[in-house]
């Protein structure tokens, strides 16, 4: 039985993403949920969130990188063998990682050569366009996890594309702005064509022993980030592009037409609207722990009590929206406690 796999994805950049993948893995936790999170962006910024500095250097000592996600392709990508078994940092005993590594983009040739080698029913074709699923499902696995998140980063390059083939559900950060309205216009018809693609070479497949993802990239909502408020309303500058975004989500993502939606809070296929809490993220880098988590020893006293109160009501909506979605069972109501 495989282990549902949700990206995290928007190809572009500054819109939280990273952030987000980290909060609503710990808030998962809360919610009774065992969780393996995989950092595939070569800029392993996830990663770097997760651990340690002085353990991040130890991650990165060896040259054959044994406990990254690069370490793990390496045996296929090096013709010596396949995957190999993915390190899994245990962050927590409900949170594992596969850490990231800046030397996974050095996958991106090979990733763009053998996914038109699949075509030609090409084993190794297959094995390499199919390396991140395997991976993140042995990892799940061993864990004994129910969801595998994956932090991805902002291109439409072909380790996304693996990346994406890897996933069952796909949720989309957006900030409103003009570029990340770009971004989710173009976002939308590679989805389905990549879909479209990988389901064409699973034909292709002769190797019916070789477990393959079922690519299906289905759209599970977007989350409205860092958007700025006064008065509870947000601020004009961002205004008309915070308005635009449920038609262009539904017209390119969906490929459905659009409705006359005023605003995000007000679409079915917005997940949440979460703010930037600019004065809690210093404090819970500091602390290592997501920003809900700050305690009155870490600083949070006063205004910045109130923000982590709010900020775990709204990372907890956001998580239960995303597995109501997913059709994915919480074990338990979280009350948080201060």
């Amino acid at each position: 039985m495989t282990v549902p796999v949700i990206a995290f994805f928007n190809n572009k950049g500054g819109v939280g993403k990273t952030s987000l993948v980290y909060h609503v893995a710990w808030m998962y936790t809360k919610l009774g949920l065992r969780i393996v999170v995989a950092d595939l962006d070569p800029q392993s910024n996830l990663t770097a969130g997760f651990v340690e500095e002085d353990r991040l250097e130890e991650l990165w000592a060896n040259d054959s990188r044994p406990d990254t996600i690069y370490g793990a392709i390496h045996p296929l990508l090096a013709g010596i063998g396949d995957i190999a078994e993915a390190h899994l940092e245990e962050i927590d005993e409900r949170i594992a990682l596969v850490p990231g590594d800046l030397w996974l983009s050095g996958f991106e040739d090979e990733l763009s050569e053998q996914w038109t080698n699949c075509l030609d029913g090409k084993e190794r074709a297959f094995r390499i366009t199919s390396a991140f699923w395997r991976i993140v499902q042995s990892a799940a696995q061993r864990f004994q996890g129910d969801l595998v998140l994956l932090d991805l980063g902002p291109n439409l390059g072909s380790i996304n594309r693996a990346a994406l083939v890897a996933t069952t559900f796909v949720v989309v950060p957006l900030s409103p702005d003009l570029f990340s309205l770009q971004g989710l216009r173009n976002l939308g018809p590679t989805l389905r064509e990549w879909r479209s693609a990988w389901t064409k070479r699973l034909g292709e497949n002769r190797h019916p022993s070789l477990l393959l993802p079922a690519g299906e990239m289905r759209p599970a909502g977007y989350v409205v980030l860092q958007h700025s408020e006064r008065l509870d309303r947000p601020v004009a500058a961002y205004q008309k592009w915070i308005t635009r975004i449920p038609a262009i989500y539904k017209e390119a993502v969906l490929a459905q037409p659009s409705e006359d939606i005023s605003s995000p809070a007000e679409d079915e296929n917005c997940l949440a609207l979460i703010k930037h809490y600019r004065s809690l993220i210093p404090m819970a880098q500091e602390a290592r722990k997501p920003i809900f988590d700050l305690k009155p020893a870490d600083g949070a006293i006063g205004a910045h009590y109130s923000a982590v109160r709010e900020a775990y009501k709204h990372f907890k909506k956001l998580a239960e929206a995303i597995a109501f979605n997913c059709g994915i069972s919480l074990p338990r109501e979280e009350s948080a406690t201060y």
